[in-house]
Protein backbone atom coordinates (compact mmCIF):
# COMPACT_ATOMS: atom_id res chain seq x y z
CA UNK A 1 0.00 0.00 0.00
CA UNK A 2 1.32 3.54 -1.36
CA UNK A 3 2.34 6.23 1.23
CA UNK A 4 -0.47 8.41 -0.30
CA UNK A 5 -3.47 5.57 -0.07
CA UNK A 6 -2.40 4.77 3.37
CA UNK A 7 -3.13 8.67 4.35
CA UNK A 8 -6.44 8.02 2.75
CA UNK A 9 -7.37 4.88 4.70
CA UNK A 10 -6.47 6.83 7.72
CA UNK A 11 -8.46 9.74 6.91
CA UNK A 12 -11.20 7.73 6.22
CA UNK A 13 -11.43 5.56 9.48
CA UNK A 14 -11.04 8.86 11.70
CA UNK A 15 -13.94 9.75 9.73
CA UNK A 16 -15.96 7.07 10.75
CA UNK A 17 -14.88 6.73 14.48
CA UNK A 18 -15.87 10.70 14.70
CA UNK A 19 -19.02 10.14 12.86
CA UNK A 20 -19.44 7.10 15.37
CA UNK A 21 -19.06 9.38 18.50
CA UNK A 22 -21.70 11.73 17.13
CA UNK A 23 -24.03 9.14 17.24
CA UNK A 24 -23.53 8.32 21.55
CA UNK A 25 -26.49 9.34 23.60
CA UNK A 26 -24.60 12.32 24.63
CA UNK A 27 -24.06 13.62 21.23
CA UNK A 28 -27.81 13.01 20.67
CA UNK A 29 -29.17 14.97 23.36
CA UNK A 30 -27.13 17.31 22.24
CA UNK A 31 -28.56 17.85 18.99
CA UNK A 32 -31.28 20.97 18.72
CA UNK A 33 -34.67 19.71 18.42
CA UNK A 34 -37.72 21.28 19.84
CA UNK A 35 -38.59 22.06 23.39
CA UNK A 36 -41.42 23.29 25.09
CA UNK A 37 -41.67 26.84 26.63
CA UNK A 38 -43.59 26.75 29.73
CA UNK A 39 -44.61 29.70 31.66
CA UNK A 40 -44.06 29.34 35.27
CA UNK A 41 -47.66 30.74 36.63
CA UNK A 42 -47.32 32.40 33.60
CA UNK A 43 -44.62 34.82 32.18
CA UNK A 44 -44.26 35.68 36.46
CA UNK A 45 -41.15 37.26 35.47
CA UNK A 46 -43.65 40.24 34.26
CA UNK A 47 -46.72 40.10 35.88
CA UNK A 48 -48.16 38.91 38.68
CA UNK A 49 -48.05 35.08 39.15
CA UNK A 50 -51.10 32.75 38.70
CA UNK A 51 -53.14 35.86 36.71
CA UNK A 52 -54.60 36.63 33.51
CA UNK A 53 -52.38 39.10 33.12
CA UNK A 54 -49.44 36.94 33.64
CA UNK A 55 -51.11 33.95 31.71
CA UNK A 56 -52.00 36.80 28.60
CA UNK A 57 -47.94 37.66 28.90
CA UNK A 58 -47.11 34.06 28.09
CA UNK A 59 -49.42 33.93 25.41
CA UNK A 60 -47.49 37.33 24.08
CA UNK A 61 -44.88 36.09 24.14
CA UNK A 62 -45.72 32.19 22.60
CA UNK A 63 -44.86 30.15 25.31
CA UNK A 64 -46.00 26.16 24.37
CA UNK A 65 -47.73 26.01 28.04
CA UNK A 66 -49.07 28.35 30.53
CA UNK A 67 -48.44 26.07 34.38
CA UNK A 68 -50.70 27.38 36.96
CA UNK A 69 -51.48 25.64 40.71
CA UNK A 70 -54.59 24.78 41.71
CA UNK A 71 -56.19 24.74 45.06
CA UNK A 72 -60.11 25.01 46.78
CA UNK A 73 -61.70 27.31 48.41
CA UNK A 74 -63.72 26.64 51.89
CA UNK A 75 -67.15 26.31 49.89
CA UNK A 76 -65.03 23.79 47.39
CA UNK A 77 -64.15 26.03 44.64
CA UNK A 78 -61.26 25.39 42.22
CA UNK A 79 -58.90 28.94 42.55
CA UNK A 80 -55.32 29.39 41.39
CA UNK A 81 -53.29 30.39 43.52
CA UNK A 82 -49.64 28.89 44.21
CA UNK A 83 -49.29 29.37 48.08
CA UNK A 84 -51.53 27.92 50.46
CA UNK A 85 -52.12 30.95 51.98
CA UNK A 86 -52.64 34.20 50.53
CA UNK A 87 -50.53 36.31 52.08
CA UNK A 88 -47.86 37.15 50.22
CA UNK A 89 -49.15 37.52 46.51
CA UNK A 90 -52.53 39.46 47.64
CA UNK A 91 -53.25 42.54 49.82
CA UNK A 92 -55.06 40.90 52.57
CA UNK A 93 -54.67 42.79 55.90
CA UNK A 94 -53.41 40.21 58.30
CA UNK A 95 -50.11 39.59 59.53
CA UNK A 96 -51.21 35.98 61.07
CA UNK A 97 -50.89 33.78 57.82
CA UNK A 98 -54.36 33.19 55.76
CA UNK A 99 -54.72 30.08 54.34
CA UNK A 100 -57.04 29.76 51.31
CA UNK A 101 -59.03 26.26 52.63
CA UNK A 102 -60.31 28.84 55.09
CA UNK A 103 -61.33 31.97 52.70
CA UNK A 104 -64.37 31.41 50.71
CA UNK A 105 -64.39 31.74 46.46
CA UNK A 106 -66.27 35.23 47.43
CA UNK A 107 -63.67 36.35 49.84
CA UNK A 108 -60.75 35.04 47.75
CA UNK A 109 -62.35 36.82 44.23
CA UNK A 110 -62.31 40.17 45.80
CA UNK A 111 -58.43 40.57 46.90
CA UNK A 112 -56.20 42.08 45.24
CA UNK A 113 -53.65 39.76 43.15
CA UNK A 114 -51.51 42.07 41.58
CA UNK A 115 -50.58 45.26 43.23
CA UNK A 116 -48.00 43.44 45.47
CA UNK A 117 -45.94 43.02 42.12
CA UNK A 118 -46.63 46.73 40.69
CA UNK A 119 -49.58 49.42 40.76
CA UNK A 120 -49.88 48.74 37.02
CA UNK A 121 -51.17 45.72 38.36
CA UNK A 122 -53.53 46.89 40.94
CA UNK A 123 -57.14 44.96 40.76
CA UNK A 124 -56.13 41.60 39.20
CA UNK A 125 -57.79 39.05 40.74
CA UNK A 126 -56.96 35.39 41.88
CA UNK A 127 -58.66 33.45 38.87
CA UNK A 128 -61.20 30.84 39.03
CA UNK A 129 -59.92 27.41 37.76
CA UNK A 130 -62.97 27.24 35.19
CA UNK A 131 -62.03 30.68 34.19
CA UNK A 132 -58.72 29.72 33.22
CA UNK A 133 -60.02 26.71 31.48
CA UNK A 134 -62.46 29.31 29.28
CA UNK A 135 -59.97 32.02 28.44
CA UNK A 136 -57.28 29.56 27.62
CA UNK A 137 -58.87 26.05 25.92
CA UNK A 138 -57.23 25.68 22.68
CA UNK A 139 -54.91 28.67 22.74
CA UNK A 140 -52.07 27.65 24.43
CA UNK A 141 -50.88 24.36 26.50
CA UNK A 142 -51.90 23.82 29.56
CA UNK A 143 -49.84 22.55 32.79
CA UNK A 144 -51.45 22.06 36.10
CA UNK A 145 -50.39 21.67 38.92
CA UNK A 146 -52.59 20.31 42.24
CA UNK A 147 -50.92 22.57 44.64
CA UNK A 148 -50.85 20.21 48.36
CA UNK A 149 -53.99 17.89 47.57
CA UNK A 150 -54.12 15.86 50.52
CA UNK A 151 -55.43 19.44 52.12
CA UNK A 152 -58.36 19.03 49.39
CA UNK A 153 -60.19 16.26 49.67
CA UNK A 154 -61.63 15.22 46.27
CA UNK A 155 -59.77 17.78 44.44
CA UNK A 156 -58.56 15.75 41.91
CA UNK A 157 -62.99 14.49 40.62
CA UNK A 158 -63.38 18.56 40.88
CA UNK A 159 -60.29 19.20 38.41
CA UNK A 160 -61.41 16.11 36.11
CA UNK A 161 -64.90 17.03 35.98
CA UNK A 162 -64.00 20.80 34.97
CA UNK A 163 -62.04 19.14 32.03
CA UNK A 164 -64.79 16.86 30.79
CA UNK A 165 -67.47 19.35 30.77
CA UNK A 166 -65.35 20.98 28.60
CA UNK A 167 -64.30 18.50 26.76
CA UNK A 168 -60.35 18.74 27.54
CA UNK A 169 -60.38 15.38 28.89
CA UNK A 170 -58.90 13.89 25.70
CA UNK A 171 -56.76 16.74 24.20
CA UNK A 172 -54.74 17.13 21.24
CA UNK A 173 -51.27 16.63 21.03
CA UNK A 174 -50.84 16.71 24.59
CA UNK A 175 -51.68 20.15 25.22
CA UNK A 176 -53.24 19.32 28.83
CA UNK A 177 -51.01 17.73 31.41
CA UNK A 178 -51.77 17.19 35.20
CA UNK A 179 -49.01 16.96 37.55
CA UNK A 180 -48.14 17.40 41.09
CA UNK A 181 -45.82 16.62 43.97
CA UNK A 182 -47.85 14.09 45.78
CA UNK A 183 -47.66 11.04 43.39
CA UNK A 184 -50.72 9.19 44.80
CA UNK A 185 -52.65 12.29 43.99
CA UNK A 186 -51.11 11.53 40.25
CA UNK A 187 -52.11 8.25 40.68
CA UNK A 188 -55.49 9.20 40.98
CA UNK A 189 -55.60 11.42 37.94
CA UNK A 190 -54.54 9.28 36.14
CA UNK A 191 -57.22 6.60 36.81
CA UNK A 192 -59.99 9.96 36.66
CA UNK A 193 -58.75 10.77 33.10
CA UNK A 194 -56.50 8.06 31.47
CA UNK A 195 -55.86 10.00 28.42
CA UNK A 196 -54.97 13.30 29.65
CA UNK A 197 -50.32 12.82 30.30
CA UNK A 198 -49.92 13.26 33.94
CA UNK A 199 -46.30 14.29 35.59
CA UNK A 200 -44.80 13.79 38.87
CA UNK A 201 -42.97 16.89 40.78
CA UNK A 202 -39.60 15.82 42.63
CA UNK A 203 -36.52 17.47 43.83
CA UNK A 204 -35.36 14.35 45.52
CA UNK A 205 -32.97 12.00 44.51
CA UNK A 206 -34.50 9.17 45.73
CA UNK A 207 -36.87 9.47 43.64
CA UNK A 208 -34.79 9.38 40.44
CA UNK A 209 -33.48 5.52 40.96
CA UNK A 210 -34.25 3.10 38.51
CA UNK A 211 -36.49 1.80 40.64
CA UNK A 212 -38.71 4.88 41.24
CA UNK A 213 -38.64 5.85 37.73
CA UNK A 214 -39.82 2.74 36.74
CA UNK A 215 -42.61 2.90 39.19
CA UNK A 216 -43.32 6.38 37.69
CA UNK A 217 -43.48 5.18 34.12
CA UNK A 218 -46.79 2.96 35.36
CA UNK A 219 -49.27 6.24 35.58
CA UNK A 220 -46.91 9.13 34.42
CA UNK A 221 -45.55 10.62 31.37
CA UNK A 222 -43.30 12.96 33.00
CA UNK A 223 -40.99 13.14 35.63
CA UNK A 224 -40.60 17.46 35.82
CA UNK A 225 -37.11 17.34 38.24
CA UNK A 226 -35.89 20.45 39.67
CA UNK A 227 -32.79 21.70 36.96
CA UNK A 228 -30.70 20.98 39.46
CA UNK A 229 -31.32 17.42 39.30
CA UNK A 230 -30.12 17.30 35.84
CA UNK A 231 -27.20 19.11 36.24
CA UNK A 232 -25.89 16.76 39.19
CA UNK A 233 -27.13 13.58 37.37
CA UNK A 234 -25.99 13.56 33.23
CA UNK A 235 -27.44 10.40 32.94
CA UNK A 236 -31.12 11.55 34.41
CA UNK A 237 -32.59 12.64 30.74
CA UNK A 238 -31.26 9.78 28.98
CA UNK A 239 -32.96 7.34 31.48
CA UNK A 240 -36.06 8.97 32.09
CA UNK A 241 -36.09 8.77 27.85
CA UNK A 242 -35.38 5.07 27.98
CA UNK A 243 -38.66 4.40 29.74
CA UNK A 244 -41.10 6.31 27.28
CA UNK A 245 -41.16 9.80 29.41
CA UNK A 246 -40.43 13.33 29.39
CA UNK A 247 -38.78 15.60 31.65
CA UNK A 248 -39.58 19.47 32.18
CA UNK A 249 -37.12 20.89 34.48
CA UNK A 250 -38.07 23.84 36.78
CA UNK A 251 -37.36 26.67 37.33
CA UNK A 252 -35.26 28.51 34.89
CA UNK A 253 -34.61 32.10 36.15
CA UNK A 254 -31.41 32.88 34.26
CA UNK A 255 -30.29 32.71 30.88
CA UNK A 256 -27.75 30.42 31.91
CA UNK A 257 -29.38 27.99 33.82
CA UNK A 258 -31.03 27.64 29.44
CA UNK A 259 -27.87 26.43 27.88
CA UNK A 260 -26.91 23.46 30.12
CA UNK A 261 -30.84 22.24 29.58
CA UNK A 262 -30.58 22.29 26.17
CA UNK A 263 -27.47 20.17 25.86
CA UNK A 264 -28.88 17.36 28.69
CA UNK A 265 -31.58 16.88 25.95
CA UNK A 266 -34.89 17.68 28.01
CA UNK A 267 -38.21 18.05 26.25
CA UNK A 268 -39.58 21.54 27.94
CA UNK A 269 -38.41 24.18 30.06
CA UNK A 270 -40.28 25.37 33.06
CA UNK A 271 -39.65 29.58 33.07
CA UNK A 272 -40.24 32.46 34.81
CA UNK A 273 -38.87 34.56 31.37
CA UNK A 274 -40.12 32.42 28.73
CA UNK A 275 -38.43 34.71 26.46
CA UNK A 276 -34.87 33.62 28.14
CA UNK A 277 -35.43 30.20 25.74
CA UNK A 278 -33.74 30.76 21.99
CA UNK A 279 -36.83 31.05 19.35
CA UNK A 280 -35.24 28.62 17.30
CA UNK A 281 -35.53 25.51 19.46
CA UNK A 282 -39.33 26.34 20.02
Amino acid sequence: MSASLKKVVLFLLVGITLGSLLLTPNARAAKPHKVDVIAHRGASGYAPENTVAAFDKARKMKADYIELDVQMSRDGKLVVIHDTTVNRTTDIDSKAPVKVKDLTLKELCKLDAGSYFGPQFTGERIPTFEKVLDRYKGKIGLLIELKEPALYPGIEEKVAAALKKRKMDKPKNGKVIVQSFDFNSVRRIHELLPSVPTGVLTSRPSDLTDAKLNEFAGYANYVNAHLGNVAADPTLVGRIHALGMKITPWTVRSRDEVPPLLQAGVDGIVTDYPDYVPKKIR
